[in-house]
């Protein structure tokens, strides 16, 4: 038997196979497609503390290999999310990892101390701290002292409930973040999230997404957050939960040599809604094919 446990600080979860926020709903959308049983764990969309209606239309556009998305968190809210969403969440056989997003500091640390009070069910919390559209163009993860502030206010009025920071790409050092989080107490870091980009239509002279510039995701971005999850990980610091460009079994299997402790599946999602057990069901004879028992045995094994 192949041993796919996994642990993320203090959050130990059955497999390192999880679904991205933003790309999986709140999970009841996958119902007909997705064994549940089958995943490490899911992450739902986004709540922030009011209702969002998101950004004006087009919110997507397909790239050569993948797609720019400005949705703009929309959403109902946190209330909403703990009274509608979350008691069906509950009832899932995998673990569910919540995801918030403030406007401030301090409405980051007002919506952790209200999970925190209806934390049933919700096995960790990941922090986005990476989207400028709510926090009114500024990533909160481009600056190490608003991210270890953050991630600290937090665990101190979430004290037992796993923290996970989700960290921007757009920027010089992600290393310095990441320690950051760490520093501010976080069990582990997502890497990355989507990359800043835009489409243009050169006939009309027109931006194709309505907020003009967009979050790339998808295949084209995985060379760019393999070497981020790799530099990561090679601080020893803080377990690494790879995301971008994750779509096949081959895909994961880089992601875990060079570090992670666990992935996402994001776009793949939005074209098989199955990507995710797929690669569960494949991935003990992966490991075994490195003469491995166990996922934890291949993390970090790159031979540079």
């Amino acid at each position: 038997m192949i041993d796919l446990s996994c642990t993320l600080g203090r959050l130990r979860l059955r497999n390192p196979v999880l679904v991205a926020s933003g790309t999986f709903g709140y999970a009841k959308e996958m119902a007909p497609f997705v064994d549940f049983a089958k995943l490490g764990g899911v992450v739902p969309k986004t709540v922030t503390h009011a209702p969002r209606a998101g950004n004006r239309p087009p919110r997507t556009v397909e790239t050569a290999s993948g797609m720019l998305n400005a949705i703009g968190l929309d959403n109902d809210g946190l209330e909403h999310f703990l009274t509608h969403h979350l008691p069906y969440l509950r009832t899932l056989p995998t673990a569910i990892v919540g995801n918030i997003a403030g406007k401030s500091e301090d409405e980051f640390v007002a919506m952790a101390a209200r999970v925190h009070q209806s934390r049933e069910g919700l096995r960790a919390l990941e922090l986005n701290l990476s989207c400028p559209n709510v926090s009114g163009g500024t990533d909160f993860a481009v600056d190490p002292k608003l991210t270890r502030d953050i991630v600290r206010r937090c665990r101190d009025v979430c004290p037992d409930l796993p923290l996970i920071a989700k960290l921007t790409p757009n920027v010089t050092d992600i290393t310095v973040i990441a320690k950051a989080a760490a520093d501010g107490g976080a069990d582990a870091v997502s890497a990355v999230n989507t990359f800043v980009g835009m489409a243009v239509d050169w006939r009309k002279r027109t931006p194709i997404l309505g907020n003009i510039t967009g979050g790339l995701s998808g295949p084209a971005i995985k060379p760019l957050a393999l070497r981020a999850v790799w530099r990561i990980a090679q601080l020893k610091a803080i377990p690494v939960i790879a995301v971008g460009g994750i779509a096949t079994l081959n895909d994961v299997m880089d992601f875990l040599v060079v570090g992670a402790s666990a992935v996402q599946i994001g776009t793949a999602n939005f074209y098989d809604p199955t990507a995710s057990v797929k690669i569960v069901d494949a991935l003990p004879g992966a490991i075994e094919s490195l003469g491995a028992t166990s996922v934890r045995e291949i993390i970090g094994t790159l031979k540079t």
